[in-house]
């Protein structure tokens, strides 16, 4: 196997000659078996990711590798799982949409203002079929037709059609060698609040894949849990039992390279390590703050697959990096699900 890149500026002033992946140009000339055997599926250079494939100006004996994802029949409803090496996606039926293939289409789209409509189907709960309007971030309303100005979150978990209350902001810069994160939030309830739910979740391209780099807070067993995977092996970090007489909660937890600590309330503070010798968190994605945008945890990277998304209020959050410490906003171009109401 052998891909040739264009050159590629590594310092200010020099440039070096083209990058080959896989084996070296003579090998593969003559046919010899030496070489990288496997897949690549991503590559960076002085933090700016190439397009192995895109950006490639010839190669030999390579192959396409399939996602793994696939493997699990992730689609539902008679879709198609179709993976490349990059990426992967569901083919649905018609009448069908989503990621894998969940929600029924809107025959008409009655929701206004960038809303997402999809229908519910037989009804729940006793509720009648029809359309449901996801409203972005700052709508509310039957239809999204009301503007409203959000100055605590909140968030009402997952409900019982799959959909889910999230914020989502833009990719946090600064986050491969060290990070600190503060939060402040209150609970629902003390009982569904505290199981499995995420609190929030940035990962690697969003693909889901096991082995991909990630950052994921959450709730577990009535524990807060942060784990972090560099891409050798996942650290997980637990609290001690959450004191439910407390009306707000506050959690600190920070990274420097491999090592991590967390701190709940007034608790002692936990450290711990990611095993393997990677040491820097490699993420793409947007941050997602109480759920993600279609909702599904068995899609999420083994050890952040919370099965329901948190329920409560975030009263404050911020991140610091080299001591400037930066107050998070939603990003204006996503939406962000937190009011849903059925025409």
């Amino acid at each position: 196997m052998l891909l040739l890149l264009p050159p590629t500026s590594l310092r200010t002033q020099d440039t070096f000659g083209p990058i080959l992946i896989g084996g070296l140009e003579e090998q593969a000339t003559a046919g010899a078996a030496s070489g990288l055997v496997g897949c690549v599926r991503e590559l960076q250079v002085n933090g700016r990711e190439l397009s192995i494939v895109g950006e490639a100006t010839r190669g030999r004996n390579v192959e396409n590798c399939n996602v793994p994802v696939c493997e699990r029949r992730p689609c539902g409803h008679g879709g198609t799982c179709v993976s490349d090496a990059e990426n992967w996606f569901c083919e649905c039926t018609p009448g069908r949409h989503g990621k894998l293939c969940q929600f029924e289409a809107c025959v008409e789209d009655p929701c206004g203002h960038g809303a997402t409509c999809v229908r519910r189907g037989r009804g729940g709960e006793g509720g009648a079929a029809g359309p449901v309007c996801l409203c972005p971030f700052g709508r509310t309303g039957p239809l999204c037709d009301d503007p409203i100005h959000v100055t605590v979150p909140s968030f009402d978990g997952t409900d019982e059609f799959g959909f889910t209350s999230f914020l989502a902001y833009p990719a946090v810069p600064g986050l491969d060698d060290a990070f600190e994160f503060l939060v402040r939030f209150t609970l629902a309830n003390n009982s569904s609040a505290l199981r499995d739910n995420l609190i929030f979740f940035a990962g690697q391209k969003g693909k889901g894949l096991d082995g991909d780099d990630f950052l994921a807070l959450g709730l577990e067993g009535g524990r807060v849990v942060y784990r972090y995977n560099l891409g050798s092996g996942t650290a997980s970090l637990f609290s001690d039992p959450v004191d439910t007489r407390l009306h707000m909660h506050t959690i600190h937890l920070g990274r420097t390279l491999t090592r991590g600590w967390l701190q709940v309330d007034g608790q002692r503070n936990v450290s711990g390590a990611s095993p393997g010798q990677l040491s820097g968190l490699n993420v793409f994605s947007q941050l997602y703050v109480g759920g993600l945008n279609e909702f599904t945890p068995a899609l999420l990277p083994d050890g952040a697959r919370f099965p329901q998304s948190f329920q409560g209020n975030v009263l404050d959050e911020n991140a610091l990096f080299n001591e400037v410490r930066m107050s998070l906003k939603p990003a204006t171009t996503r939406h962000s699900q937190l009011v849903r109401v059925v025409t």
